[in-house]
């Protein structure tokens, strides 16, 4: 932690005499900010996230995006509850805003009344700081995301060695346009809770888990709009809160389209199953540039010196 704490001394200067893309301003000393700027503003974020151990003592707050943000004032979900577990424990990534952790926990005593589900095993919910990961995810990065298993809870007495080593259950076949046999009426209830949470924005989910969940509710169909297709997500799904009421440096991502999304959930299994071909004229994909504290809001430089 010695190297952090040198980097968390010059994110506190930062902090004072840097914009949001932490170059100086017009009162900063000429010979101090330049070197501050170098040094912090074009490290890599993830690095200095990453290496956080516990949550800022700041009042809860996310600034930025889900993929490009901080978070401020983070709570610990705890490791073992009478309704969940914590997984990956040595990624320590069970951090999330306060909103998250309660959600996670009342979701938990939802599956928890589900024939064969004792609870949730919840994955990655956000660093103690936020901020990128330094493996996986892109987003996870303001305290309002979480990953849940669709992995039916039997057990929650599961050691730290457990949870590092047991796998989550993959729900598709081919491919992702259909779920296999171990998809179940549970799965569909959980996350139909889950979208039907006002604090929930959306849902991230294989195709064929949305598909399926179109063709088996009979019922109201408004929450199916907070569920959305996408690559992956078939070991888990992911859960995405809005932006808490009053949280000015939130950035909420834009609603969902109108609709239930289903049309739009086919036509990813279409494809699936039937591949376009390729556009031969479709530019070469760019490579995702690493984020640097510069590129995050200006807030994360002292959210990372806080404390």
């Amino acid at each position: 932690m010695k190297r952090f704490s040198i980097i968390l001394g010059l994110a506190f200067f930062l902090t004072a005499c840097g914009d949001d893309s932490g170059s100086r301003n017009a009162e900063t000393s000429a010979t101090s900010a330049p070197r501050v700027t170098s040094v912090l503003s074009t490290r890599q974020a993830k690095q200095l996230f990453g290496g956080m151990e516990n949550a800022s003592t700041q009042s809860p707050a996310a600034f930025g995006s889900y993929a490009k943000g901080c978070a401020a004032g983070q709570v610990q979900l705890p490791e073992t509850g009478p309704t969940w577990q914590a997984m990956r424990l040595s990624r320590n990534r069970n951090w999330g805003l306060p909103i998250t952790v309660d959600f996670l926990q009342d979701l938990s005593r939802i599956a928890a009344q589900q024939p064969g589900w004792n609870g949730l095993y919840v994955g990655d919910i956000s660093q103690p700081r936020g901020g990128p990961m330094l493996t996986g995810h892109a987003s996870h990065q303001i305290g309002l995301d979480a990953d849940i298993w669709m992995r039916p809870v039997d057990r929650l007495n599961l050691s730290q060695t457990e949870r590092e080593n047991i796998s989550s259950i993959s729900m598709r076949r081919s491919n992702g346009a259909f779920t296999n046999d171990q998809w179940t009426k549970a799965h569909h209830n959980i996350i139909k809770a889950a979208a039907s949470d006002p604090r929930v924005a959306r849902i991230f989910v294989f195709p064929g888990a949305k598909v399926a969940m179109c063709n088996a509710e009979t019922g109201n169909r408004q929450y199916l709009r907070k569920i959305r297709p996408w690559y992956g997500h078939h070991y888990h799904f992911h859960v995405r809160l809005a932006c808490p009421p009053g949280m000015s440096g939130c950035v909420d991502q834009d609603a969902p389209p109108r609709g239930d999304g289903c049309d739009d959930a086919q036509q990813w299994v279409n494809n699936i199953l039937n591949p376009p071909p390729p556009n031969p004229n479709a530019p070469k994909p760019t490579p995702r540039r690493e984020l640097t504290l510069g590129d995050l809001p200006a807030q994360c430089a002292t959210v990372l010196s806080a404390n």
